[in-house]
C-alpha cells in the first residue's frame, strides 16, 4: 500500500501532535485508519420539511422563518431559557434553547433558517416544538448529510469530519483498490476511493447505502477469507476408514436421519486425506454423543487414538459411562482422566496412553497437561466448545500430528452467526429429535403464582422426582441489589419453604471440586432440588429432573433460557419449565412468550438475534475474532453468505492469495487478523 495512506495521523493537515493523541484513543493512528473510521450516524440536512409536513416524534430538518425576536428568561436552577418560533406562513414551530447565550443574537426575526432537531408536541399547550435544535442560515451552504462520529474528549464530530476531508485530499489518487475488478463489476460495487468519499460525505441516503454496501461486503469478504484460510485443508491428516455401519449395528436404537447424515459427512471428512475441522451442532437430546462415538469407533478401528475433552468432571464422567456402553461389545479400551484422580491413578492412565494401550480417553483440562503424551492421536473432540478458549482446543490438538477435530455444541446459535463464530469449520446440524422425546411444557407467570409454584414443586418431590430453581445472581451487591442472590434464596428456601427436602446450591464462584460434588449428588438423586445460577446451562443428564423454575426470566436471553430448559425433559416423564417474571414491558413479554410456543433451539436463537442483536452471541464466544467496523450481522446476512461463497471460490483457485489481483486482499486479511501488513 502507498506510503501516503500509511502516514502517521499526526501529519494529516489539521491534526497535529495533541489531536493525534486523541485520535489514537479512538484506535486511529494512520491516514488510512482515519478514512476507515466510519460515521456512526448522519444528520440529514438534505431532506428539508415544511413545518406542516415535519414528522412528529422524529429528528429532521425544517425550513422556517423566525417569527419574532428570541426572548430570554431565567428559570428554576438559574438556567437561561431562550424561546422563539419559526413559521412557514401558516404554522408555528416553537424553538427552545437552554443555557445558550449566543442564540438570541444569532437568530434574527424575518430571516430564513434550517433547523435540525426532534419534532415534539408540548404536553401542556399541544404546540409543536424543537428543543435545542441545531440551525444554520438558509442558502449559506448547500444542504447535505452531516457525518456523526464516535467522539472522545475535545474531539468533536465537526473536527473529525474536517480531518477526514484533509486526509482524502492528502491521499489523492493513491488509495489502492482492495477488490478484484471482476467482483466490482459482477456485484456493481463502488470503487474504494469513491466509497470512502461517499460514506463520510454523502449527498443523500442513496450515497450512504451504496458506499456502506461496498465497504461492508469488503469487510465480510476479508473476514471470511481469514477464517476459511485457517481451515487446514492443505494439511495431511490421518486417513480414517469408514466403520460407521459396523458401529450402528451396536446401537439399541435407530439413528435419526440427521444423525446418519452427520455420521456420513464426518466419515467422508476423515477419509479424504485432509484434516477435518467440523462443528456438530444440535439441541439438547438430539444425539450428538452417538455421532461422536461413531467417529471415535472409526478412528480406533483405523489404528488411531481419540480424545474427548469436557468442561466439567461430572460431564466427563457421564461421557465415560456412555462410551463404555456404546463400546461394550467391542475391544475398544476407554479410560478417563480428570483432575480429582489421585497421582497414582493419573500416572497409570498417562503411561497406558503413551504406550498405546488406551484407544479412547475422556477427560477435562487434565488432558492438556504437558506430561500427557499420546501414542497416535488421530481425533480430538471437544464438548461445549465455547466453554474452552481456542488456545485450550489447540493445546489438545497439538498432542498429535494434525489430528481431526470435532466440536460438539448444544448451544443454539443462529446459522448466520455460526458462520462467523465457527468460521474456520464446516458445520453439521442435528435438527431432528429422537422418537419418543417429549417437548418441555413452558409457562410464563408473575410473582402472584409463587405459592402455587412451590406446591407444584412439592408434588414432584413427593413422586420422587427432582427439580431446579434457577437464579440470575450469586451474591449480594452483584449487579442489582433488588434481586435476591442465589445464596440468600437458598437459605430462605431451606428454612421457610422446603425444610424437609434435600436442597443443593450451585454457582460459578464455588470451587470446582465443590461444584462437581453438588452435581454428582444431584445426578445420583441425593438431592431433591438444585438452586443454581446459569452454571447448570452446561450440565449432566439427570433424567429424574422433571421441573424447573427460572427466577427473573426477563434477565436472560432466549437462547440461554432454552439451554437452561434443556436440563429437564431428559427422561420418560413429562417435564415443565416455568418462567417467572413481573416485568410488564410488552416487548419483554413478547420475547418470553416465544419460548412458551417454540421448542426448536435454532428458531429461538434466530428470534433472539432479531430482538436483541448479536451482542449476546459474541462476547466470551468471540475468542479474539476481529471487530467489524461497518458490517451488521443482523442486517447483512445475505451479504455474509455471499461473501463466504466468494471467499471459498477465491481460496479454491488461490489458497495463499498469491495472485496479483488478490494481493490487496491478502494484505487486508493480515491487517484484520494480525494488525500488520502482509
Amino acid at each position: 500500500m502507498n506510503e501516503k495512506v500509511n502516514m502517521d495521523i499526526q501529519y494529516v493537515k489539521g491534526v497535529g501532535e495533541v489531536r493525534a493523541k486523541r485520535f489514537r484513543r479512538l484506535g486511529v493512528d494512520t491516514l488510512m485508519a482515519l478514512l476507515r473510521f466510519y460515521p456512526r450516524a448522519y444528520e440529514d440536512w438534505s431532506h428539508i420539511y415544511t413545518i406542516f409536513d415535519a414528522p412528529e416524534g422524529e429528528t429532521c430538518c425544517v425550513d422556517g422563518v423566525v417569527a419574532y425576536p428570541p426572548e430570554e428568561k431565567r428559570i428554576s436552577g438559574g438556567r437561561l431559557l431562550v424561546k422563539t418560533a419559526a413559521t412557514d406562513g401558516d404554522n408555528l414551530l416553537y424553538l427552545l434553547f437552554f443555557n445558550n447565550r449566543y442564540v438570541a443574537d444569532a437568530l434574527r426575526e424575518g430571516e430564513s433558517y434550517l433547523f435540525y432537531g426532534k419534532i415534539e408536541r408540548d404536553p401542556y399547550s399541544g404546540h409543536l416544538q424543537m428543543i435545542s435544535p441545531q440551525y444554520r442560515k438558509k442558502g449559506l451552504t448547500p444542504p447535505v448529510m452531516q457525518p456523526i462520529y464516535h467522539q472522545t474528549e475535545k474531539l468533536s464530530s465537526k473536527t473529525i469530519a474536517n480531518c477526514v476531508r484533509a486526509a482524502l485530499q492528502a491521499a489523492g489518487g493513491d488509495i489502492e483498490e482492495t477488490l478484484p475488478l471482476s467482483l466490482l463489476q459482477k456485484y456493481r460495487l463502488l470503487p474504494l476511493r469513491e466509497a470512502l468519499e461517499r460514506i463520510h460525505f454523502p449527498r443523500n441516503e442513496a450515497d450512504v447505502e451504496a458506499s456502506r454496501r461496498r465497504l461492508a461486503f469488503e469487510e465480510l469478504l476479508t473476514l471470511e477469507l481469514g477464517l476459511l484460510g485457517q481451515r487446514g485443508k492443505e494439511k495431511k491428516g490421518y486417513v480414517i476408514q469408514d466403520h460407521s455401519a459396523a458401529f450402528e449395528q451396536l446401537l439399541p436404537f435407530t439413528m435419526t436421519g440427521a444423525q446418519q447424515r452427520a455420521v456420513q459427512t464426518i466419515a467422508k471428512d476423515m477419509a479424504d486425506g485432509g484434516v477435518m475441522r467440523r462443528l456438530l451442532q444440535g439441541d439438547v437430546g438430539s444425539g450428538k454423543t452417538a455421532v461422536a462415538a461413531s467417529a471415535v469407533f472409526s478412528c480406533v478401528k483405523s489404528g488411531c487414538q481419540a480424545a474427548i475433552m469436557a468442561p466439567t468432571e461430572v460431564l466427563a464422567g457421564q461421557h465415560f459411562r456412555t462410551f463404555l456402553k456404546f463400546f461394550d461389545q467391542t475391544d475398544i479400551r476407554t479410560a478417563v482422566l480428570v483432575g480429582s484422580m489421585n497421582k497414582k491413578s493419573k500416572d497409570a492412565v498417562k503411561k497406558q496412553l503413551e504406550q498405546g494401550h488406551i484407544d479412547c480417553i475422556i477427560g477435562t483440562h487434565a488432558l492438556i497437561q504437558k506430561d500427557v503424551v499420546f501414542h497416535k492421536l488421530g481425533l480430538v473432540i471437544t464438548d461445549e466448545q465455547h466453554r474452552f478458549g481456542v488456545g485450550q482446543r489447540t493445546a489438545l490438538a497439538e498432542k498429535g500430528i494434525d489430528p481431526h477435530l470435532l466440536v460438539m455444541s448444544a448451544t443454539p446459535i443462529p446459522r448466520t452467526l455460526g458462520l462467523i463464530i465457527y468460521g474456520d469449520m464446516d458445520i453439521s446440524i442435528l435438527d431432528e429429535l429422537p422418537k419418543g422425546r417429549k417437548p418441555v411444557k413452558t409457562y410464563l407467570v408473575d410473582e402472584s403464582y409463587r405459592p402455587r409454584l412451590y406446591r407444584f414443586l412439592e408434588k414432584h418431590f413427593e413422586r420422587g422426582q427432582q427439580g431446579y430453581i434457577i437464579c440470575p445472581l450469586v451474591e449480594q451487591g452483584e449487579q442489582e441489589s433488588m434481586l435476591m442472590p442465589a445464596e440468600e434464596y437458598y437459605e430462605y428456601l431451606k428454612k421457610e419453604v422446603f425444610p424437609n427436602r434435600r436442597l443443593g446450591l450451585l454457582h460459578g464462584k464455588m470451587k470446582p471440586a465443590d461444584k462437581d460434588r453438588v452435581m454428582r449428588q444431584f445426578s445420583e438423586s441425593e438431592l431433591d432440588c438444585l438452586i443454581a445460577t446459569t452454571v447448570v446451562e452446561v450440565g449432566v443428564d439427570v433424567p429424574n429432573a422433571t421441573v424447573m423454575l427460572i427466577e427473573n426470566a426477563d434477565r436472560f436471553g432466549l437462547s440461554q433460557l432454552h439451554q437452561l430448559r434443556g436440563r429437564v425433559g431428559r427422561g420418560r416423564e413429562s417435564s415443565t419449565c416455568v418462567l417467572i417474571s413481573s416485568n410488564q414491558n410488552p416487548k419483554t413479554e413478547e420475547r418470553l412468550r416465544i419460548l412458551c410456543s417454540v421448542t426448536d433451539g435454532f428458531r429461538i436463537a434466530d428470534e433472539d438475534l432479531r430482538l436483541r442483536g448479536p451482542g449476546d452471541f459474541f462476547g466470551q464466544r468471540q475468542h479474539g475474532l476481529p471487530e467489524l467496523k461497518i458490517a451488521d450481522l443482523c442486517e447483512d446476512t445475505r451479504m455474509l453468505r455471499a461473501a463466504r461463497t466468494i471467499a471459498d471460490e477465491i481460496l479454491t483457485e488461490d489458497p495463499a492469495l498469491q495472485k496479483e489481483e488478490n494481493r490487496p486482499l491478502r494484505q487486508a486479511v493480515a491487517e484484520m487478523f494480525h494488525g500488520t501488513g502482509a
